[in-house]
């Protein structure tokens, strides 16, 4: 249980890095300064936004 509740913190924080990642860049250029945890929030909901939009996309 403990290794499958590890293992899915590992993966979300993968699955969240690219938005994060680019949201810091932007984050920073603006002058607002903060680290990956402040920005995890943030980086969190543009994910799964992402996600849903692509998700209910219609090829």
């Amino acid at each position: 249980m403990f290794k499958a509740l590890l293992a899915m913190i590992v993966v979300f924080l993968v699955a969240t890095f690219p938005a994060t990642l680019l949201l810091m860049l932007f984050l920073g250029n603006v002058g607002v300064h903060v680290g990956y945890w402040g920005t995890l929030p943030l980086g969190i909901l543009v994910s799964v936004l992402l996600g849903g939009v692509a998700g209910r996309a219609e090829y």
